[in-house]
């Protein structure tokens, strides 16, 4: 080891240990009560001996789902001594639902051809729920990447049996975990006024844990995992992460960077890893110039962390992804790190983010050697706000060390972009302006007049399904002409329509010359087509007027 990697690794050292992320106090919490009540799912054979083990446990039942694994005499007479006081029930499983304390179980009880649903822990062990589930079926009985605490599907594993056999009674009395994630439903752009718009977050929850409930995103905090990959996905940051906040995380990456540079003279390379899987193939065998970044999850730190690294000084980004992450995470990290290095690309740069995996991550020498001899980027002096202004702010501060191009760089399905307005049949009811989210979309205020930031735009659709002449089209794109994105477009404006009657401005030119044409015609308005042309105030005047004149027009 030469005397560099040595003098590296103390500076990181020490680096890492004046640096923390700040947490909050008293973080938010959620709590699980369980008394140990378990149900054994499989082989009535296997449930059975199963069971038999877990005398220390509450309340047992099993579900046999499967038939008997095996008809040795010395086997089955293992099985009738086992549990013998534990009931087996034969039902046909229709759903599991519930976490740690609270699982409902919902079973056919009906003669065939009459299905009836039954609550099987009412009928098992007369209680409520089940705490806990041990699975041993040849599939799960929950079919989710992350399943939910307290159900343990081992299969026909014996050494995942054993070690769920000795776990559970650990999960006996009340158990406190964090409530990682929080919801703004303020800025969330799911749903507007009854319109549908994103659906990110729900697309990419491997633990099932989010839901549209009456048109609002909701998260289950007991089935959340703390996967991080709704926060990653939202493009609006209504969704963000409390373990560390993206603000803390932002914190202590600016910080990091900033204090290795000053101490090493040489840029770092940041290396995201997961608490639990990753961190065991990080050693002290990491060279000098690296510094690990601990999240619950890869999927914790979205690309606005990787980018505003790199913007504050950092060489590169490495994200070490294992076969243990959920595949809805492994395919969100591999598109997001497909589009920063586009983006990256389209300005210039080298592509200075990369996903390891467990084979590569004993190449880090290799990769490093390459990285070594990419331009050094000159540290920018922004500071982390909101999740879209940091991440554009990073873009153009990465795009001035490079091209600096005034491009678009145009793929599908980005939460950046354009919207268009077809003049022509737009009548500036500004619908648009009351769906959107982020208020991309403004009215003209005194003046009729739509107006436009492109870098507000995350692309929801909402404006495109609220407007009643379908004039809106959407451009999902990443613009690197920061002036461009950022100043206030003018869509269409219009003179607005005096009132004949009054001379007060009450609409816009369009939207009168539209009622006219859809409603001038009906009978209700065929004596009366000037009424149309008036402000509220006058159209009421007017039909006074109209009757006074002749009292009994209105029965006639």
């Amino acid at each position: 080891m030469n005397n560099d990697t040595v003098e590296l690794k103390e500076v990181r050292q020490q680096v890492l240990a004046k640096t923390q992320i700040l947490q909050n106090l008293i973080p938010p919490t959620v709590s699980y009560t369980t008394e140990g009540n378990v149900l054994v799912i499989g082989p009535e054979d296997l449930a059975r001996l199963a069971a038999g083990k877990l005398s220390n446990m509450g309340k047992l039942a099993i579900l046999a789902n499967e038939s008997i694994t095996s008809q040795d005499e010395d086997h089955l007479e293992k099985v009738m001594a086992a549990a013998e006081d534990v009931e087996s029930f034969y039902n046909k499983l229709i759903e599991i639902k519930g976490f740690l304390g609270q699982f409902q179980v919902k079973v056919d009880s009906g003669d065939e051809g009459d299905a009836k649903t039954t609550d099987l822990s009412l009928a098992a062990i007369r209680k409520a729920h089940f705490d806990l589930i041990l699975d041993l079926s040849q599939s799960p009985c929950i079919n989710l990447e992350m399943l939910p605490p307290g159900y343990f599907y081992v299969g026909q594993d014996e050494a995942k049996l054993e070690e769920a056999i000795a776990q559970l009674p650990d999960l006996i009395g009340e158990f406190d975990k964090p409530r990682y994630v929080k919801v703004n439903s303020e800025v969330c752009a799911h749903n507007r006024n009854g319109i549908d718009g994103c659906n990110r977050c729900l697309n990419f929850c491997p633990a099932d844990a989010i839901q549209s409930i009456d048109k609002m995103i909701e998260i289950d905090p007991y089935l959340c995992h703390g996967a991080g990959s709704c926060t990653n996905a939202c493009p609006t940051g209504a969704i963000s992460y409390d373990l560390p906040t993206p603000q803390a995380l932002h914190s202590y990456l600016h910080k990091l960077v900033t204090r290795f540079r000053e101490q090493a003279q040489i840029a770092p390379v940041i290396l995201f890893h997961d608490a639990a899987n990753g961190a065991k193939l990080v050693g002290e065998d990491l060279p000098g110039s690296v510094i690990p970044v601990e999240l619950e999850e890869i999927t914790v730190a979205s690309m606005d962390h990787w980018m505003s690294a790199l913007a504050w000084g950092a060489r590169q980004i490495l994200v070490l992804n294992t076969e243990a992450t959920a595949p809805t995470l492994t395919q969100m990290l591999q598109g997001e790190h497909k589009l920063a290095n586009d983006i990256l690309d389209e300005m210039g740069q080298p592509q200075r983010v990369s996903v390891l995996d467990e084979t590569s991550i004993g190449d880090l020498s290799r990769i490093l050697e390459i990285s070594a001899n990419w331009p050094v980027i000159v540290p920018g002096e922004f500071a982390a706000t909101t999740k879209r202004n940091t991440l554009y702010a990073a873009i153009d501060h990465l795009n001035e060390q490079a091209g600096s191009v005034d491009t678009c760089l145009s793929q599908s399905n980005l939460p950046y972009g354009q919207v268009s307005v077809n003049t022509q049949a737009c009548t500036l009811c500004l619908s648009c302006v009351s769906t959107c989210p982020t208020q991309a979309l403004t009215d003209g205020g005194d003046k009729p007049a739509l107006h436009f930031v492109e870098q507000d735009c995350v692309q929801c659709g909402l404006c495109e399904s609220a407007c009643p002449e379908k004039a809106i089209s959407l451009t999902s794109q990443m613009n690197f002409d920061k002036a461009e994105r950022q100043k206030r477009q003018t869509l269409k404006e219009e003179v607005p329509f005096d009132c004949v009657r009054c001379g007060t401005p009450f609409a816009t030119q369009s939207m009168v010359h539209r009622m006219l044409e859809v409603v001038g015609g009906h009978s209700a308005f065929s004596a009366n087509i000037e009424r149309l042309k008036m402000c509220s105030d006058c159209r009421v005047k007017d039909m006074f007027e109209d009757i006074l004149q002749d009292p009994e027009k209105q029965l006639r």
